[in-house]
C-alpha cells in the first residue's frame, strides 16, 4: 500500500528499518504507477550508507522534522555527491569548476590516443542550442538555471571551450613532435574541431 507521504527532492528522511544509514536527502524523484496506484521512486543519499533508490510504497521512510525541500544548488549539489570529479571539485568557486575539463580529457597517465578522443567528444556541445546539455553534464545539476543565469553559462562556456581548444591543440602538436600519425585519429573528428586545429596551424 502507498505510504501517504508523497516526497519532494531535497526533504531529509531516515529509514525506519536502517537507522544506521543516518539521514538522507532525496537528490531524484520519479513518479510511476504501481497496481493502478501512484507510486514513487526515490534516489536518497544517506550519510552512512551513500545513494540508495527506495520505492516510497515499500521503504519504511520517515520525514525527518524541521526540514523541507533543501535548496537545490550547484554547491548542495557538490557536497553532496559521493566524491570523484564533481566532490573535488566542491571546494572551488563555481565559474573555476565550470571552465575544468573533465579527467578523462586532460589525465596524463591516460594513453594519448584516449586522451583525444575524449577531447574530441567534448565538441559535440556548442554555445548555441546545446548550452544546457554542456551545463548540465558539466554541473551535474538537472537544471543549471536553477543556479546559474544563461549570461553565467555563456562566461562559463566560453571559458571551458577555450580549455577544450587549449588541449586538443597541445595534444595534437605533441602527437606531431613525436612524429606519430595523428590524422587517422581526426578523420572523424567533429567539423568544429577541425577549424581549431586549421586555425592553429595558421597561427603557428
Amino acid at each position: 500500500m502507498l505510504t501517504p507521504t508523497m516526497f519532494t527532492q531535497g526533504m531529509q528522511v531516515r529509514h525506519r528499518q536502517r537507522p544506521e544509514w543516518g539521514a538522507g536527502s532525496v537528490v531524484r524523484i520519479e513518479t510511476l504507477t504501481r497496481a493502478g496506484a501512484r507510486d514513487q521512486r526515490l534516489w536518497i543519499r544517506f550519510a552512512n550508507a551513500g545513494l540508495k533508490t527506495l520505492l516510497a510504497s515499500a521503504a519504511d521512510l520517515e520525514v525527518v522534522e524541521g526540514t523541507g525541500a533543501a535548496e537545490h544548488t550547484f554547491a548542495a549539489r557538490e557536497i553532496a555527491s559521493e566524491g570523484g570529479w564533481l566532490g573535488a571539485i566542491a571546494q572551488k568557486k563555481p565559474e573555476q569548476a565550470m571552465s575544468e575539463l573533465p579527467p578523462d580529457a586532460t589525465d596524463p597517465f591516460l594513453l594519448p590516443e584516449r586522451r583525444l578522443k575524449n577531447i574530441l567528444s567534448l565538441y559535440r556541445f556548442d554555445a548555441g542550442a546545446k548550452l544546457i546539455d554542456w551545463a548540465v553534464a558539466q554541473s551535474g545539476l538537472d537544471d543549471p538555471l536553477s543556479r546559474f543565469t544563461r549570461i553565467e553559462l555563456e562566461a562559463f562556456y566560453k571559458n571551458w571551450a577555450l580549455e577544450r581548444d587549449l588541449a586538443l591543440t597541445r595534444l595534437v602538436n605533441e602527437f606531431r613532435r613525436r612524429r606519430e600519425p595523428v590524422d587517422t585519429l581526426l578523420a572523424d573528428a567533429p567539423r568544429s574541431a577541425l577549424t581549431v586545429l586549421q586555425k592553429f596551424d595558421k597561427v603557428r
